[in-house]
């Protein structure tokens, strides 16, 4: 299966991306501060609002700091708000979505409530709430907080598909042998809806990604943290749009914007591999479409 999973150029540059921004994360700030030698949270009055050229490759901002060093440090700030937030909600998701589908009843009953108590929150504005109290407590307490408001739309997909899963006739058969219902449950349940909490967590990656780069736009954020988020809310503050410093904002947009792509390109991949249907379809549309070729023309001639 995993072969069939990487045979997808869609999934081979989705996940090169990802690795590319993983390796930024955890290697970037060190390579920058060894081989080019730069600070990102250093301010040189000589070079306020340079362009980019040979000494600043992204040019510099209106404190004087340099740009790519900002993007790199920004790299790591915003990759673990996105996996952070990502695991945290994709767990609540499964622990909450998947027991409520299998066990039915008053248990079902009761996290279903729950899940449809979050569901009709006014999600966005609890997060400005929070996040505003809790302001300066630093971007895990922001990824937590994206994390523990962003699971209940996961949680009702899975519990519909747990649901379907917990009545098929392999599941009844263990059940009626005095297999547990945790073990069920974990073993037998849950390795069905790998395809689809994969695709779940690769949405709520990105979806942590720009929650943090939304909240740091609107000042609700650690002002000491650098991320890409902070990155483009300074510049929004410095009205870099109006005074063209269009190197300032756009590395970052730009790298958020290509973590979004590569989340999509591999979910392209997942889909392909949880539905056998897609992966069907492919090849034999191909063969399709040459014999139809082939025949049109044998017509004309």
């Amino acid at each position: 299966m995993s072969t069939a999973f990487l045979t997808s150029w869609k999934v081979r540059v989705g996940l090169g991306i990802l690795a590319f921004f993983c390796l930024l994360a955890v290697f970037g700030p060190w390579l920058v501060d060894s081989l080019l030698g730069l600070d990102p949270r250093e301010n040189d009055t000589a070079v306020i609002a340079q362009p980019p050229g040979a000494d600043h490759l992204l040019g510099t901002n209106q404190f004087g700091q340099d740009v790519l060093a900002q993007v790199v440090a920004g790299a790591r700030g915003s990759m673990y708000v996105g996996l952070l937030g990502a695991v945290v909600g994709t767990a609540m998701a499964i622990l909450i979505g998947v027991p409520a589908g299998y066990y039915g009843g008053k248990v079902d009953a009761g996290l279903n409530f729950l899940t449809n108590l979050f569901l009709v929150l006014p999600v966005l504005p609890l997060i400005l709430i929070v996040a505003g109290y809790l302001e300066g407590t630093g971007i895990t307490t922001i990824a937590l907080i994206i994390g523990f408001f962003g699971w209940s739309g996961g949680a009702r997909t899975l519990r519909a598909q747990a649901l379907s899963i917990a009545n098929r006739d392999f599941v009844r058969a263990m059940r009626m042998l005095g297999e547990r219902g945790r073990r069920l449950v974990f073993a037998e349940v849950l390795p069905h809806l790998t395809g689809l909490i994969a695709s779940m967590f690769l949405h709520a990656m990105i979806g942590a990604v720009m929650a943090e780069a939304g909240l740091a736009f609107l000042g609700i954020s650690d002002s000491s943290a650098i991320s890409w988020g902070t990155m483009i809310q300074s510049a929004q503050q410095q009205s870099a749009v109006l005074r063209g410093l269009w190197w300032w904002f756009v590395p970052p947009g730009l790298c958020i914007a290509l973590i979004g792509t590569a989340c999509a390109l591999v979910n392209f991949g997942v889909d392909e591999i949880a539905n056998p249907k897609l992966r069907v379809a492919r090849p034999v549309s191909a063969r399709r479409a040459k014999r139809l070729a082939r025949a049109g023309a044998g017509g004309g001639s």
